[in-house]
């Protein structure tokens, strides 16, 4: 995450990651160790975690339920995206699949054009 966040600064960013942690900060029904140091970190980088609670949760399998998925962003794009869910839908995974709209605002944003690989 730390390259990425030097390599796009000034320009808006976002994160789609399985943290493995839990925390009621993004509306897990407890909260674990790991999240204590994810949330320090994504304070210390001014990133916003956008999930918004739900009845369904982003993970579960066999051994129970949780929401581990989370969607970050940075506080230059955290107005464009809108409409974040956990859809219903079947994802072939134990991880739920979340949609989110992002808006489009030609007069705050900025283009960027890389050429080089995406991993």
């Amino acid at each position: 995450m730390e390259k990425i966040i030097k390599f796009v600064i000034g320009t808006g960013i976002l994160f789609a990651i399985d943290s493995i942690s839990r925390s009621q900060a993004w509306h897990d029904k407890q909260t674990n160790t790991r999240s204590k140091t994810l949330e320090d970190y994504l304070t210390s980088r001014y990133l916003n975690i956008i999930n918004e609670e739900s009845d369904h949760t982003t993970y579960q399998s066999r051994r129970g339920r949780s929401n581990i998925d989370l969607t970050i962003t940075n506080n230059r794009i955290i107005k464009y995206v809108k409409d974040l869910k956990v859809s219903k839908e079947e994802s072939c995974s134990d991880h739920s699949i979340i949609k989110f709209d992002i808006a489009q605002d030609k007069n705050n944003w900025t283009q960027y054009n890389y050429t080089g690989k995406i991993y």
